[in-house]
């Protein structure tokens, strides 16, 4: 090898070596987006009233007695927590799995690679509207038509998820290699044997991690559905609150975390051994 032919081949290596260039739209849209942020923080500064911030020195004292209180839990009611705990728990898994069933086929009418896209459309609009309601709001209609207890919160869970999952499931659906659905198709399987063998085995995986976070997501939900009468340990944590028994609540919140992070803990070793 001649010494030009060395140096030319040292110069392709750095040049590969060095950062890709960016265009110039490229790069204005970026800045763009940086100014419209910066923007967007210094006009909302007063609308938040970030300027009141110096009130947590100021009334430190005011706050103090009050993590006074929270530093000595009282768990004299120990059992009532956990069994409203256990039951709060119930409420997420029904609320999951419900959505999860209604979550697979409307992902495939969301998944522009599976469904018409006017059906798509409109599939995906519908799903907008269920995750745009907040699970309280929901629960709030549930709680008039089935009445107090833990059922309004284990429907509004559903829907609410349903509108998550459904829009996950579908992007899911959407990445997935044509190859294995082509090879259905040419074994002369129909439509219903392509989703089933060729899209189904490619997003399982998936599609339980994502259940799986759901599910965390709606034990910490299922909490704040007691506010409304949904049952669960909220609704104990919210009589103690409205009560000023900080003791009581302080130990409630311990519950609290340390359930949802034994949930934590079983949901990654699932999706471990999943992915």
């Amino acid at each position: 090898m001649t010494k030009t032919a060395a140096s030319d081949m040292a110069t392709q290596d750095i040049a590969s070596l060095a950062p890709p260039t960016t265009s110039f739209v490229s790069r204005l849209i970026t800045y763009g987006g940086w100014a419209i942020l910066i923007i967007l923080l210094v006009t909302s500064y007063k609308a938040v009233e970030m300027g009141n911030i110096s009130r947590l020195v100021e009334k430190w004292g005011n706050t103090q007695s009050v993590l006074a209180e929270y530093m000595h839990p009282n768990f004299s009611d120990w059992r009532n927590y956990v069994d409203k705990m256990w039951l709060t728990i119930q409420i997420a898994i029904w609320g999951t799995v419900l959505s999860v069933i209604m979550a697979i086929p409307l992902s495939l009418l969301c998944a522009s690679n599976i469904a018409p896209q006017w059906i798509v459309q409109i599939a995906r609009r519908l799903m907008d509207i269920l995750r745009s309601v907040n699970e309280l709001v929901m629960g709030t209609l549930f709680l008039v038509a089935v009445g107090l207890g833990p059922l309004p919160g284990v429907l509004a869970l559903a829907l609410h998820n349903t509108g998550v999952l459904a829009k996950l499931f579908s992007e899911a659906v959407e990445a997935i290699d044509v190859a294995p659905v082509e090879g259905v198709r040419a074994t002369g399987g129909n439509r219903l044997h392509e989703i089933v063998w060729g899209v189904f085995p490619q997003v399982a995986p998936l599609w339980t991690s994502f259940a799986l976070y759901r599910f965390e997501s709606s034990a910490r939900s299922a909490t704040v559905l007691g506010l409304i009468g949904a049952g669960g340990i909220g609704q104990v944590l919210f009589d103690n609150l409205n009560s000023f028994d900080y003791a009581r609540t302080s130990a409630i919140a311990i519950v609290i975390v340390v359930a949802v992070t034994a949930i934590d803990f079983l949901s990654q070793a699932i999706r471990k051994r999943l992915l």
